[in-house]
């Protein structure tokens, strides 16, 4: 493995500049499903700065945001870099492309994929004593499946660690997390991701998904990260606070 990272910025640039050799049909695909390279290098920078050493990554697809998550881990320099990486659909609905560009740039050592739903693979890390210093969200939309991933993350990721999701300006994504802020002590870091992709708001993800964003839109950050409290408390029982995506 390359410890100096350079094998890792040369597949993402090589990423960045022709694209995946395969993709799964629209020519938009690519484009359209992997996050984009200021997203990802704003993430990389975060993560290096928190210094961490695991980190939990559910939604694999064209590898963009996994390969800046594998350079960030190198750069801090801990000792057992660890990449959990949680995608059921590598195979069925990518052909392995994102697997085997992380193997590519040398991160084989570090990363480790699950293929298999969040749902199971985070209760049996947390049932293995997994402790991570950060998370990136970026697999189902729906709010349900959202808010079981966050429910488990928060008793993964270290008191104090960093959950990082992508497409929170979908209401699903937001509204979920809202209720972790709301209820349970998360604070937003709003300058992580203040230079990065914006998404105009009211739009719909079959828009999105037709290129509707990009750093000059007037509209909220695509990505959202937040810290947990470095002291984990449950509220009480009457302490319940409303939340919803449209109370930013």
């Amino acid at each position: 493995m390359d410890h100096t990272g350079a094998r890792v910025r040369e597949i993402r640039r090589r990423l960045r500049e022709k694209g995946p050799e395969w993709t799964r049909g629209p020519e938009l695909d690519f484009a359209a499903v992997t996050l984009p390279e200021r997203d990802c290098d704003l993430l990389r920078d975060l993560l290096i700065a928190e210094r961490v050493e695991t980190v939990v990554e559910i939604g694999l697809a064209y590898g963009s945001s996994a390969l800046a998550i594998g350079e960030a881990l190198l750069a801090a320099g801990r000792p057992n870099p660890r990449h959990l990486v949680v995608d059921p659909f590598q195979w069925e609905a990518y052909r392995d492309t994102g697997w085997r560009l992380l193997a590519e740039a040398g991160l084989g050592p570090v990363a480790a994929l699950i293929r298999e739903p969040s749902s199971l693979a985070l209760p049996r890390m947390l049932t293995d004593g997994i402790v991570a210093d950060a998370a990136f969200v970026d697999g189902s939309h729906r709010f349900h499946e959202v808010f079981l991933d966050l429910y488990y993350l928060r008793r993964i990721v270290r008191p104090g660690g960093l959950i990082v999701l992508d497409d929170d300006w979908a209401p699903s994504v937001r509204t979920a997390v809202r209720y972790y802020e709301r209820n349970l002590g998360w604070t937003v870091i709003p300058e992580a991701f203040a230079r990065g992709t914006r998404i105009a708001a009211g739009v719909r993800t079959a828009e999105r998904m037709r290129g509707s964003g990009g750093p000059d839109v007037a509209g909220p950050p695509r990505c959202r990260a937040v810290r947990l409290p470095a002291e984990p408390f449950e509220p009480d029982f009457d302490a319940f606070r409303p939340f919803g995506a449209e109370d930013r």
